[in-house]
């Protein structure tokens, strides 16, 4: 089985105000059509990982690949273009434009990749909707949804692309126990059925119990 994501011996260190060693010699991969958490108290490291991970943080030694290639030391503007087009981001927050429809939230990350044509863009926003039952928001402003939907509208746009991995950090901190259980669902068919690789970090480990595999973080390192 391919694999889309891997980490080799990673180190991170924060230099200000005191050299502080916060990832220490991580290595793991992450396979096509995997569904990983990422478990560990609040300071183990969880975020400042998915963050380098996600190529938003360059300042790590060891080196990284996404796709078989290594995108350690790249410029910022190609790995800008390698995270819009490969990864898809869920996040606690969601993040969507308040003033933008729905329909225009999900189409975003297409237009700024710029590979595909309008129309074509469209069709794959509407798609990208009804696949999670929320194509009657299309033309509802961000602002009008409830929690759960916006975080399904988070969830779309982060497949505009078609990313070969979704990461996503506490993508359900902030909902319910329905609406929590409605996007682990959404993830799981979106592994099933088009072999999409997850790696999400989380605190909920009803959530993490039920995924392929739990990477257990503690101090910097990984432990299980």
């Amino acid at each position: 089985m391919s694999i889309v994501l891997e980490a080799r011996h990673i180190n991170k260190y924060f230099k200000k105000p005191v050299l502080f060693h916060v990832l220490k010699d991580i290595n793991f991969q992450i396979k096509k059509g995997e569904f990983a958490s990422i478990m560990g108290k609040s300071g183990c490291g969880k975020s400042t990982l998915l963050y380098i991970l996600s190529t938003m943080d360059t300042d790590y030694e060891g080196e990284l690949f996404l796709n078989n290639q290594l995108i350690t030391n790249q410029s910022s503007e190609h790995l800008s273009v390698l995270r819009n087009k490969h990864i898809g981001f869920v996040f606690q927050f969601h993040y969507l434009l308040s003033e933008f429809t729905v329909f225009e939230n999900v189409m975003l990350p297409a237009k700024k990749l710029g590979e595909k044509s309008l129309q074509e863009i469209e069709y794959d926003a509407y798609e990208k909707l009804k696949k999670l039952n929320i194509e009657h928001l299309a033309q509802k402003r961000a602002s009008r949804i409830s929690g759960g939907e916006k975080q399904r509208v988070a969830i779309a746009r982060a497949l505009i692309n078609n990313p070969s991995i979704i990461m996503g950090d506490e993508p359900t901190g902030n909902l319910d126990s329905y609406n929590a259980e409605n996007v682990f669902n959404i993830f799981k068919q979106l592994t099933d059925e088009q072999g999409l690789s997850l790696l999400i970090v989380t605190h909920d480990e009803d959530f993490a119990n039920k995924t392929h595999r739990i990477i257990q973080m503690a101090d910097g390192e990984i432990v299980v």
